[in-house]
C-alpha cells in the first residue's frame, strides 16, 4: 500500500472536502495508508474521517495566509507522517504540499487535486485569483494534477498550468448508498406538508453566488404558470427561512408559499430519492457532485451547462444555458409534463450512465493506479 499524506485547506462541508471523505470511504487500502492534514481546523469532516480510522490532523491556520509558526507545524506535520506521494487539495493546500515536499529528507511524487473551474479570473477573490496565477508557474514542480472536471482541465491549462501533467479523475458515486427508494417519497413530503402525488422539484446547494438561486427562483415563477401544483425545495447551508435575501426574492416573485428552504441536510441520498426532478441552477461549477447523486437515485436532471454537468447528464435529461431563467423554467417544464413512464425512463437512463461512468470503486481504482504508477520507480520508505 502506498502511504499517502493529503494536505487539505479545510475540512469544512464542501466538494473537495466530500470527495476526500468518499474517496477514503471508497477504498479500505487507501484509507489505511492514508494520512489527513488540514491547513485550517477539523471542520465537519474530520470527525468522519477520524471515525474510519484515518489519522488527522488540523494546523488550525487563521485567515487566508500561514504565520511562521503555522509553517513550522506543518513541517513537523509531514515529517512524522514519512509519506511515500504527497497529496494536495485545492488551491491553498497544493501549495503547501509542494511547500512540505522541500522539508523531507528524499524526494517523494507530489499530485496536485483542483477542483474549481475559472470562468474568469475577475470574478475570483482577489487572493484566489493569485493563488491560481501562481500555480500556473509552479505546475511543472507536480508530478501530476488531478482535475475532476474536463472544463476546469482546459480552462486552468489556458491559464498556463502544464497539460503534460493533467489527469482527469471525476467524482464517484456510491451507488448503493444513492439509490432509488420510492419508500423516500411520501415521508419527505409529509414533512413539507405535501400530498404524496405532488410533484417536487429539488435544488441542493450552499447559498453563495455561483449556486446562483436567483436564476432558481425566477425560474420556479415561470414554471408555476405553467405547472401550479409543483413544489420546490432548497437545501443546502445558509438556505433557510432565516435568510432574508432568499427568501425576499421568493416573495417577491410571488413564490415564497411553494418553495421550501430545508437547510443543510445530513441525508441526502433520502432527498434526493424523492425528488421528481433535481435542478442546477448555477452560473459556475466544476464537477457538479448533486448532479451526480440525483441521477444515481434514478432522478432526471435539468442543469444549467457549467462544468462538466452536460457530460454527466449525457441523454438522460435536460441541460440548459446558465443565467437563463426561461431556458431552465423551460427545461423543468417540458419533464414535469412529461408522462410517468417517459419520467421513470429517463430515470432509469440516468443511473445506467452513473452505473457505466462514474462509480465509486472506478474512481478509486484510478487513484489507486495513479499513485501505484507514480511510486512504482521510488520504492518503499
Amino acid at each position: 500500500m502506498v502511504k499517502v499524506t493529503h494536505i487539505i485547506t479545510s475540512l469544512s462541508t464542501g466538494g473537495a472536502e466530500l470527495s476526500l471523505l468518499k474517496l477514503l470511504e471508497g477504498s479500505p487500502d487507501l484509507r489505511a495508508s492514508a494520512r489527513v492534514i488540514s491547513l485550517r481546523d477539523l471542520g465537519t469532516v474530520g470527525p468522519r474521517l477520524s471515525a474510519l480510522g484515518v489519522p488527522v490532523t488540523a494546523i488550525g491556520v487563521h485567515g487566508s495566509i500561514p504565520t511562521p509558526a503555522a509553517m513550522l507545524r506543518l513541517r513537523r506535520l509531514v515529517r512524522a507522517t514519512h509519506p511515500v506521494l504527497l497529496q494536495g487539495w485545492m488551491y491553498h493546500g497544493n501549495l503547501a504540499a509542494l511547500a512540505a515536499r522541500a522539508w523531507l529528507p528524499r524526494r517523494v511524487p507530489l499530485v496536485w487535486n483542483i477542483r474549481h473551474s475559472v470562468y474568469s479570473l475577475t470574478t475570483e477573490k482577489p487572493l484566489t485569483a493569485m493563488l491560481i496565477r501562481l500555480g500556473a508557474v509552479l505546475s511543472r514542480r507536480p508530478d501530476r494534477i488531478i482535475y475532476n472536471s474536463r472544463v476546469a482541465a482546459a480552462q486552468h491549462e489556458a491559464l498556463g498550468y502544464v497539460a503534460d501533467r493533467t489527469v482527469i479523475i471525476p467524482n464517484g458515486f456510491d451507488t448503493d448508498r444513492f439509490a432509488p427508494g420510492e419508500q423516500h417519497r411520501a415521508g419527505v413530503r409529509a414533512e413539507l406538508g405535501l400530498t404524496p402525488e405532488t410533484p417536487l422539484v429539488g435544488v441542493v446547494g450552499r447559498y453563495h453566488p455561483m449556486k446562483d438561486y436567483a436564476n432558481f427562483l425566477r425560474a420556479v415563477a415561470l414554471v408555476r404558470q405553467e405547472c401550479p401544483t409543483a413544489r420546490f425545495v432548497m437545501a443546502g447551508t445558509d438556505v433557510t427561512a432565516a435568510n432574508t435575501d432568499l427568501m425576499g426574492l421568493a416573495r417577491d416573485l410571488g413564490v415564497g408559499n411553494i418553495v421550501f428552504p430545508i437547510g443543510e441536510v445530513t441525508d441526502t441520498a433520502r432527498l434526493m430519492a424523492a425528488l421528481d426532478l433535481l435542478c442546477l441552477s448555477s452560473s459556475s461549477e466544476g464537477f457538479p457532485n448533486v448532479v451526480g447523486e440525483a441521477m444515481s437515485c434514478g432522478v432526471p436532471c435539468v442543469a444549467t451547462d457549467v462544468g462538466d454537468a452536460a457530460w454527466i447528464v449525457g441523454d438522460s435529461g435536460v441541460v440548459v444555458p446558465a443565467r437563463n431563467p426561461v431556458a431552465l423554467a423551460a427545461g423543468l417544464t417540458m419533464l414535469l409534463r412529461e408522462s410517468t413512464s417517459t419520467c421513470a425512463e429517463l430515470g432509469r437512463k440516468a443511473r445506467r450512465r452513473i452505473e457505466e461512468h462514474f462509480t465509486l470503486p472506478a474512481i478509486t481504482r484510478q487513484y489507486a493506479d495513479l499513485y501505484a504508477a507514480l511510486t512504482a520507480s521510488t520504492g518503499p520508505q
